[in-house]
């Protein structure tokens, strides 16, 4: 049986059953079926479709205002209840640490500590990831497994809590986690942890290209943004925050609520393009050649890289714009996915 996070009536996040589901909608977030000893959940990637910074915050981040969109490029996290006072990761890719530097694991720490009767109660924690979104590409691929493992916890201890508390425990592991809990298609300003979902976007479709050996530090981009295009931020708090608030009145906003795809192609923006594009010409050379695409409408980096996507217009196109920038980068090291925008966040894909 499935089930997925929505927003109820009241503005609360909930567990409903997944469309054609037989099952009848819960009456809490944790439906009485649901109540096993291990769950499989998927944990999208997600892109930015639009990525704006506006200044310095007083904690040392970037004011931000983004648009984050997710995408059917996604993790499967299996979390299961052991008889033990421990967390185990574990992960398929040799790249993916399984100590306390992964945020999986912290996300597990974080619950350990959030609520100890219940880590007293029902033990500690397995996690195994099965890793299909590529890593250090600025998908958000480690934020949306600790976004998994908070559900998964949730569900494994039965501690009831609606989305906007676990967007809120995912506040204080990332900024992109409290997105990945929810979802779907969202404005994001602050550091990037308070969201404004927008109608979301379903089924435009997204060729993805990645350098397996190339990463992109994410401090470093936006350090070195400070440092050539600082003189240019936002001083006064006041003017952040309508500066902020100004994307919600913006023209891809107007082209997501109008859900034109060409119009919301032709808006995408990340300033973080004017620092890594000419620092690694890897990237830049994939921008390009995405751009020059027939049956491309748009191509950017996603957050700070150095994955660059394309939106085109139907799957068949994608498929064709992937094979056309195969056989224009003849590179073994070249990653290259046909996925599609979704419509939902951390999904419970099974339960045992």
């Amino acid at each position: 049986m499935n089930w997925e996070w929505r927003l109820g009536s009241r503005g609360q996040g909930r567990f409903f059953p997944i469309p054609h589901s037989p099952f009848p909608i819960p009456h809490s977030p944790i439906p009485n079926s649901l109540k096993m000893l291990s769950y499989s959940l998927i944990a999208p990637a997600k892109i930015n479709l639009y990525l704006e910074i506006i200044g310095d915050r007083s904690d040392g981040y970037h004011e931000l205002a983004m648009i984050l969109q997710s995408i059917g490029l996604a993790d499967q996290i299996d979390v299961r209840s052991i008889n033990t006072d421990n967390i185990r990761v574990h992960c398929n890719h040799p790249q993916v640490p399984t100590n306390k530097s992964n945020l999986a694991y912290r996300a597990a720490e974080l619950m350990v500590k959030q609520f100890p009767e219940a880590f007293a109660k029902y033990g500690g924690v397995d996690i195994n990831i099965n890793k299909q979104i590529p890593v250090a590409a600025g998908l958000a691929g480690g934020s949306t497994n600790a976004a998994a493992v908070l559900v998964g916890i949730d569900l494994l201890w039965k501690l009831g809590l609606t989305q906007s508390e676990l967007e809120e425990l995912g506040g204080r592991l990332g900024s992109d986690v409290p997105f990945c809990v929810a979802g779907g298609t969202a404005i994001a300003t602050g550091r990037g942890e308070q969201l404004s979902p927008l109608p979301s976007l379903d089924k435009i479709y997204i060729v993805l290209a990645k350098y397996r050996s190339l990463e992109v530090s994410t401090p470093w981009a936006y350090k070195t943004y400070r440092q050539q295009f600082g003189h240019s931020y936002i001083r006064d708090s006041d003017n952040l925050a309508a500066r902020a608030n100004a994307v919600h009145s913006g023209k891809i906003v107007k082209a997501i609520l109008d859900k034109n795809t060409r119009e919301i192609a032709q808006k995408l923006h990340n300033d973080l393009e004017r620092v890594v594009l000419p620092a690694y010409p890897q990237v830049l050379q994939l921008r390009e050649v995405f751009a020059n695409q027939e049956g491309v409408l748009g191509a950017m980096m996603s957050g700070s890289g150095p994955t660059v996507f394309a939106l085109v217009e139907s799957q068949k196109q994608a498929e064709q714009v992937k094979l056309q920038v195969r056989e224009a980068i003849l590179d073994e090291d070249l990653e290259l996915f046909v996925t599609q925008t979704i419509t939902h966040g951390i999904q419970v894909a099974s339960s045992v």
